[in-house]
């Protein structure tokens, strides 16, 4: 056998391998061995059959897969001797039809194209500049916040005459046209110019205005119209009042804090206001860690600097979702694509380079701590934690164990970045929600 590697370039390259019949011919004939002592030939007793028989019958899909096991076996044992990394999986060439002779040809040539990066070099020194964000939670949001799940617990009525934020229940409908709604509509997403016209108002009063009047925003905001509609809306409007829903804030009261927090939790407005501080405060912390995780992932992905075989890639992603998407969709997703590979590149090699390793007691804690989050409002509490295990197995065997897999790589992706942290040069930076919100919007 002679395996052959040919660069062409310095992240594409093809390797060639040749096999002579020493290298396939001695499996063959032992499966050819076998197959006579188990065949089932019309005439012949069970396993009597001559053996030129059954190599005539079975002689070519035999040769043609022990050639298969060979090249696969050969290529993967090839490819980890190299000191590059490998990137997607090898294409074989294709060849012409009918340009192997499997009954008397005993030397045989493939081809494959490779995709690989030489080196993973990421400097984990003070030249490496990244930010930890800290979001604060400050009164406002504590109090809008307490604000709204007054709101959203507070108790519903209908009174005969409409107020500022009342919700409107009504038909929308143009004053040209055949356009009609039945909807809705909360006062409180119009424009206070808008809104003015809403308040006042009882059952079967109708409002006019005009299109020119709603802001773009408001149409889907506010009337729930689709984005064409709202491009075709013009002219004049009536809104026909059929009913009007007011919410009452509920009172700071025992009731409206075990509702809340669960029984025996808080027992004071001051102790509710606490620990809805607290409750934001930890919601951010975890928003505050995944931003500067994404964040970091940039920087490390950017001072890489990898040199991806764009091409391979492309084609490789084409044949190995076999016509699940087209080149098309490959075009399309391929920037995001080629981050993620580049990041998990990297991870790999600072997780090799520094002994960086997922336990197995890492991923059961992380996917405890998930299923808390997702279970967080429901009120199961010590319910919960006695069925933990079961949750925890149930999922992690799920998707045919992907979910393991997936859980262990978010666990040492977690780990490495936690390394990058205290290597590079890291600056702390406390933010607040206004401007955290920017910066998800650049």
């Amino acid at each position: 056998m002679e395996i052959t590697l040919d660069k062409h370039s310095a992240n594409q390259a093809s390797i060639k391998i040749t096999l002579n019949e020493a290298d396939y011919q001695p499996k063959v004939d032992a499966k050819l061995k076998d197959y006579a002592k188990k065949a089932a030939i019309k005439g012949f007793r069970p396993g009597k059959a001559p053996i030129s028989m059954v190599k005539g019958m079975y002689g070519v899909s035999i040769l043609v897969d022990e050639i298969n096991a060979i090249l696969g076996e050969s290529l993967n044992t090839y490819l980890k001797e190299q000191t590059f990394r490998i990137l997607g999986e090898p294409l074989p060439v294709e060849k012409e039809d009918n340009s192997i002779d499997w009954k008397t040809q005993k030397e045989f040539d493939f081809e494959y194209k490779i995709g690989f990066v030489d080196s993973v070099n990421v400097a984990l020194d003070n030249t490496t500049k990244g930010t930890k964000y800290s979001i604060q939670v400050d009164e406002k949001l504590v109090n809008e916040t307490i604000e709204n799940l007054k709101s959203q617990y507070g108790n519903s009525t209908n009174p005969e005459v409409s107020e500022a934020n009342d919700n409107i229940y009504g038909d929308l409908k143009a004053t040209e046209g055949e356009f009609t709604k039945t909807l809705s509509l909360p006062t409180s997403k119009l424009s206070k110019k808008l809104a003015a016209k809403f308040i006042g108002l009882s059952k079967d009063a109708v409002v006019e205005f005009q299109a020119k009047d709603v802001k773009k925003d408001e149409w889907s905001e506010a009337f729930g119209l689709t984005d064409e509609e709202a491009a075709e809306a013009s002219g004049a409007f009536t809104f026909e009042v059929k009913n009007i829903n007011r919410t009452e804030a509920a009172e700071l009261n025992q009731e409206f804090f075990d509702k809340i927090f669960g029984p025996e939790t808080v027992a004071s407005e001051e102790e509710f206001t606490a620990k809805v501080k607290e409750t934001l405060q930890d919601s951010y912390n975890r928003e505050s860690k995944v931003f500067t995780d994404e964040e970091l992932k940039k920087v490390l992905v950017a001072k890489a600097n990898l040199d991806l075989p764009e091409a391979f890639l492309k084609e490789w992603l084409l044949k190995a979702n076999q016509g699940k998407v087209s080149e098309a969709d490959v075009e399309n997703e391929y920037p995001l694509y080629a981050n993620q590979l580049t990041w998990s590149l990297i991870s790999n090699q600072i997780a090799k380079d520094n002994s960086i390793q997922a336990e197995h007691e890492d991923v059961i804690e992380k996917t405890k701590e998930m299923v808390r989050e997702q279970f967080a409002s429901s009120g199961l509490g010590s319910q919960l934690e006695a069925s933990m295990d079961m949750f925890v197995d149930n999922y992690l065997k799920g998707n045919e164990g992907q979910n393991y897999m997936n859980m262990l790589t978010s666990v040492q992706n977690e780990k490495v970045l936690a390394f990058v942290q205290e290597k590079i040069d890291l600056t702390e930076k406390t933010i607040s929600i206004d401007e955290f919100k920017e910066l998800l919007e650049k």
